[in-house]
């Protein structure tokens, strides 16, 4: 009997004799060899049975061509041990032990599959899924394959990080000789737990959802109950209401944001997204999406959504949708479009699509011209257009319509102070009129709120908001005004028909839920007040839910969205959980270092006490002579999780504990733990807090304000700070300084002057602030801190301070040097400094558009100016902090990839002295276009960009030297002083400059670039590349150097450069952030560590994540898990061999003395 262990499958040839097997194998050989396939030598085994004591051909060996193959006691066949002696014990021992353990192990190996792919995956959604073949009983919950896997793993003492190494995987989970292996599985697994724990220890990973938009609750009786949201970020994400959790989550894509969602028949969620351009519909449970469909119209309008009550399997009940300018009735099925009516005509602007119970029309109400009030009556099974009444309203209306009933409307007139009832019963339309004062006194403006109330309408009038109840003839009657009220909820339909809204009142950091019953004012269903933390500023949104309590009655949970984009869930009068969704919009960061740690901090108080530290060491020992037993193991990892080395709140030797210092969209300040990302502290700044002073606020940038030294104890850091009251240039900038370590806003300045620049300078006062000057839209400057200290430090200096500026609507480029003081007409205290102009760069707007610039970072060091190449010659870096990149395209290049023929479409980029305005270097790229991404570094500079002709896209270098210094290499001159290396270098003169370029094919879009960086710059640099599948890949600077040729020679390849390739390669394991993504990834920010070797590295988008990263591996250090106990025991030991073997010579060598 032959086996064929192959890859694919296993054969096996039967004879009963040996020669007669030779035969079959031979013929079999041939036949695949004719096929262009081969048989494995050394995986091609056989076994002889023995049924008797006979034996046939005992001379005859079996061969494969002209070599033995090998033989066999036993194999497994079909799942039957077949042995050489014709026992079956094997058998009946492989059967048991097998038994339940087949499907246990194809469980494990599938779920390592699954467990490498990234939590949002398809694959995954099997851990959610039950198991058909568990009988549960009575009240029990579902078995998940999730529970069932872990108890697999339980049981043979696993852990999901395992999953990573395939091969250590598989042998732990082998059915077959799991029993001999038990002891060495063991120790191996004992040991990788511990480097695991090592490995990942520093890297963490944050999900997020950004600021909720629309809200839909699902509680139905089966399955988990959630809620249903969409987000600022084009988030659509399913929460777990009992912990917020995301059970599920899709992002889309920057300009697809999202207009509407819905939930349907308990299992759908239904969302309308790029301007009402595509309809999709997703699985609840799991978030795949079931179809799409695009929805196009003639011309750009609002995007409305009605998803009816009884949307079923069929195609008879439809989804209606407008948008762009168009009705469509949409399959539920499969998301054809059955028809399409354009309603684009005479500017009218649809606001609503009502849909009465039981009946086949359907109402499309909206306002044309800004007078005249507008109905259609629609057939909804084929579009046809049953009526279209129109009617003028004298003086026009303004705002939108409120639809309270579904047969009147509500709307402002053009004063905002009638309130106009509009009734379309039938399409026969009837207008009435009621003034605001009339109602209940009140006058002024108002503003009619968007809120579905049944029945009702709100109108707030200053700080109170006044309800009032539309009747069954058309009128309106006030029920109350309600004072104080922040956000206004939906009607929800509960049992019997009853209607309730909900309604919040805040006041600080205590907020007040009233349900109210739509049918009877004077009754509330709920009224509770909840204590919340006063820095997430004021609720901005409220969707309420009901359930059932034991006692039978129904009881209410709000979910609020705050003003600092945080969601928390209210019940019972306590705040069941938040989320901390504003971190989905950072918009700058920065580090603080912490605070050093005290003296007098012993070994035994870092360790708790030094018995546990010895134990530790002793347990680490056991671990690497593998004989640590699973207790031991896990007791080393108790003490480690103990001691929390990286969480600590001081700083470490290695610079690896820091504050990450972020600010976000909303205006709230966050510090971010690097150990494990927790929050330590959160501000909401009240300068960027909406107000009568500066109504829309919004930040700029932060910058370190004050950095004092360690020995400074009795001084924080803190940080600057800068915003706008608007997005125009001109709009007044405000200033807010915080305590690093504490979060206090220590002072911030009042919106005056507009910020145009801020200019973060070199110099430092004696408190340790850092000069700033912030240039407004005239150009003038402002020096911060306002001192007479920090104005002498900066006068010595007038006259040396540059600044460019690049104007991209006007394709200028300008440079601009400090001069004098203000004038006295204009002068602010003495902090005020004129600017005048020194160049100017205009580019024809004809024939190019700037659209990316990138400078190298002002913190950036540089280890040595010097590069010797493999020839022994010396290439100098041109090394400057005054060179810009700048890419322009041609105007009709302007458009998305591919709207441009190759032959009208040129990118250009310059490297421009912005001291002098030289231009230093122009290339042109014919057939390319943007969007361009760059990062600038010590004397090169990388670029991303897509080439038209070659349909792909491609990467960029270009690297600078200055010739001026590398003429003179006599060590003579050198050693008297007189090398031109150390003559003083201005930036007028006329640099002398080489470059060197190369392009090379990437095979991905990118989102952002981003380049290493270290303490002392010794460190090989890695371009760190955000692509577009939201991950992190590190690219050695290596594969980008424009000296690479096709054959290197020997002394090129000894100085470390790669042969030249068309393509950059991209390996799976240069993946920074692995499998996991960073959803709507925006920005990736490296901060030098204390250890030359390594990098900390923070990437965000909608998701956080960070991690270390050593370039050049770290060559500086030992590792984390290092045995010290191991290496003074080596020590011990060879020194007590030395002593012996002296001895031993000692002896020997007396004894040959005395020979």
């Amino acid at each position: 009997m032959i086996e064929e262990r192959a890859a694919v499958e296993v054969d096996v040839l039967i004879n009963e004799t040996r020669s007669g097997v030779n035969v079959k194998l031979e013929v079999w050989r041939q036949t695949l060899k004719s096929k262009g396939f081969r048989l494995s030598r050394s995986k091609t085994e056989y076994l002889e049975c023995k049924f008797s004591e006979v034996s046939y051909e005992s001379d005859v060996v079996v061969k494969l061509d002209t070599h033995s193959i090998s033989k066999r006691d036993s194999f497994k066949y079909l799942r039957s041990m077949i042995q050489e002696n014709e026992e079956i014990d094997e058998d009946v021992t492989h059967r048991i032990g097998v038994g339940e353990s087949q499907d246990e192990e194809a469980r494990l190996r599938w779920c390592s599959h699954v467990m490498r792919r990234s939590t949002n995956a398809s694959v995954r959604r099997c851990e959610r899924l039950a198991r058909d073949d568990f009988k549960r009983g009575r009240g029990r919950p579902k078995k998940y394959w999730r529970k069932v896997i872990r108890h697999d793993m339980k049981q043979l003492q696993l852990i999901e990080d395992m999953t990573l190494d395939k091969k250590l995987w598989r042998r732990r989970i082998r059915v077959e000789g799991r029993k001999s292996e038990q002891l060495i599985v063991q120790v191996c697994f004992d040991k990788y737990l511990v480097m695991v724990y090592v490995r990942n220890s520093h890297t963490w990973h944050q999900q997020y959802i950004g600021k909720v938009k629309k809200a839909v609750f699902q509680t139905q009786k089966a399955g988990r109950k959630r809620v249903v949201v969409s987000t600022e970020e084009n988030a659509i994400a399913a929460l777990d209401l009992r912990h917020g959790e995301i059970f599920w989550r899709q992002i889309l894509g920057v300009n697809d944001a999202i207009d509407e969602i819905d939930i349907a028949l308990g299992k759908y969620v239904v969302t309308l997204s790029s301007g009402g351009s595509v309809l999709r519909a997703w699985n609840l449970p799991d978030g795949q999406m079931i179809w799409e469909s695009f929805l196009l119209g003639s011309k750009p309008s609002r995007s409305l959504l009605l998803t009816p009550t009884n949307f079923g399997a069929n195609k008879d009940n439809v989804i209606l949708v407008y948008s762009n300018g168009c009705l469509h009735a949409v399959s539920s099925i499969d998301g054809d479009i059955l028809w399409k009516k354009d309603l684009a005509q005479n500017g009218m602007d649809i606001q609503h699509l009502v849909h009465p119970e039981e009946s086949d029309t359907i109402y499309t109400l909206g306002i044309g011209d800004t007078s005249h009030f507008e109905a259609y009556v629609i057939n909804v099974r084929n579009g046809e257009v049953l009526k279209h009444s129109n009617m003028e309203f004298p003086g026009g209306f303004s705002g939108d319509l409120v639809l309270p009933t579904s047969d009147k409307a509500v709307v402002l007139d053009s004063s905002g102070s009638t309130l106009v009832s509009i009734s379309f019963v039938g399409g026969e339309i009837k207008f009435q009129k009621f003034q605001i004062s009339d109602l209940q006194g009140y006058s002024g403006v108002a503003v009619l709120l968007p809120s579905k109330l049944a029945g009702m309408v709100a109108v707030k009038i200053d700080r109170s908001l006044l309800f009032a109840k539309v009747k069954a003839e058309g009128t309106l009657e006030v029920v109350d005004t309600v004072p104080g009220v922040e956000a206004v909820s939906d009607s929800l339909t509960f049992a019997d028909g009853q209607t309730a809204f909900g309604l919040i009142q805040q006041d600080g950091g205590k907020i007040q839920l009233t349900v109210k019953s739509s049918n009877d004012w004077k009754s509330h269903f709920l009224k509770e007040s909840t204590e919340v933390d006063q820095q997430r500023g004021l609720v901005h949104k409220i969707f309420i839910n009901n359930y059932v309590r034991t006692d039978r009655t129904y009881g209410f949970r709000a979910l609020i969205v705050m003003e600092d984009h945080s969601l928390l869930l209210l019940q019972q009068g306590a705040v069941v959980w938040n989320r901390e969704d504003a971190l989905a919009s950072i918009i700058d960061v920065t580090t603080s270092e912490l605070p050093v740690q005290k003296d007098g901090v012993s070994v035994a108080k870092v360790e708790h006490n030094l018995f546990e530290w010895l134990k530790g060491h002793l347990l680490k020992l056991k671990a690497t002579l593998m004989i640590a037993t699973p207790d031991d193991v896990a007791a080393v990892l108790q003490i480690r999780l103990q001691s929390a080395e990286k969480s600590k709140m001081t700083r470490d030797h290695n610079g690896f504990r820091k504050l990450l210092i972020v600010l976000t969209r909303a205006g709230k300040l966050f510090a971010l733990h690097t150990g494990d990302g927790r929050i330590v502290w959160s501000r909401l700044l009240t300068t960027f807090r909406k107000s009568g002073t500066c109504e829309s606020p919004r930040g700029l940038k932060l910058y370190q304000w004050q950095v004092p030294h360690h020995h400074a104890l009795d001084e924080n850091p803190s940080v600057l700070v800068v915003g706008t009251c608007g997005h125009n240039s001109d709009a007044s900038g405000i200033l807010s300084f915080v305590d690093a370590y504490k979060g206090e806003e220590l002072n911030y300045l009042a919106p005056t002057r507009s910020i145009a620049q801020v200019i973060p300078l070199p110099f430092t006062d004696s408190t340790e602030q850092r000069l700033h000057l912030i240039i407004d839209a005239e150009g003038y400057g402002h020096l911060y801190p306002r001192t007479p200290e920090a104005v002498d430090i900066f006068q010595k200096e007038l006259g040396n301070i540059y600044w460019y500026s690049v104007d991209i609507n006007n394709n200028l480029l300008k440079g601009h040097v400090v001069k004098k003081n203000c004038k006295e007409e204009i002068a602010d205290d003495g902090y005020c400094f004129e600017s005048s102009d020194l160049w100017s760069v205009v580019f024809p707007s004809d024939s190019e558009k700037i659209i990316a610039t990138s400078t190298r970072i002002l913190s950036e060091v540089v280890h040595t100016q010097a590069k010797v190449n493999a020839d022994q010659d010396v290439l100098y870096k041109y090394i400057s902090k005054n060179v810009l990149f700048l890419a322009t395209v041609t105007p009709k290049a302007m458009g998305n990839i591919g709207s441009v023929t190759p032959d009208d479409s040129w990118l250009y980029v310059y490297l421009v002295d912005t001291i002098t305005g030289r231009v230093l270097l122009r290339m042109s790229h014919h057939g390319c276009q943007g969007p361009v991404h760059a990062v600038f570094s010590e004397n090169w500079v990388v670029y991303h960009y897509f080439n038209l002709r070659a349909h792909r896209y491609e990467m960029s270098v270009i690297e600078i030297y200055d010739q001026s210094r590398a003429d003179n290499k006599d060590v003579l001159k050198l050693v008297l002083g007189k090398h031109n290396l150390s003559a003083p270098v201005s930036s007028y003169a006329r640099p002398e400059v080489m470059t060197k370029s190369q392009s090379y094919f990437f095979s991905h879009s990118v989102k952002a670039v981003a380049v290493t960086s270290t303490a002392k710059g010794i460190t090989s640099k890695q371009l760190l590349i955000g692509t577009i599948g939201d991950q992190v890949l590190a690219l050695d600077k290596r594969f980008l150097d424009p000296r690479r040729t096709l054959n290197p020679t020997q002394a090129e390849k000894e100085e470390g450069i790669i042969p030249l390739t068309d393509t950059l390669p991209i390996m799976p394991q240069a993946y920074v952030t692995h499998a996991l993504k960073v959803e709507g990834l925006r920005s990736i920010i490296t901060i030098p560590a204390k250890l030359e070797s390594t990098t900390l590295v923070f990437a965000h988008g909608v998701d956080l994540f960070f991690t270390r990263l050593a370039p050049s591996k770290t060559y500086d250090s030992l590792t984390d898990d290092f045995n010290y106990a191991l290496l003074l025991l080596t020590i011990v030991a060879l020194v007590i061999a030395i002593f012996v073997t002296w001895i031993w010579s000692e002896k020997k060598e007396l004894q040959e003395k005395w020979r």
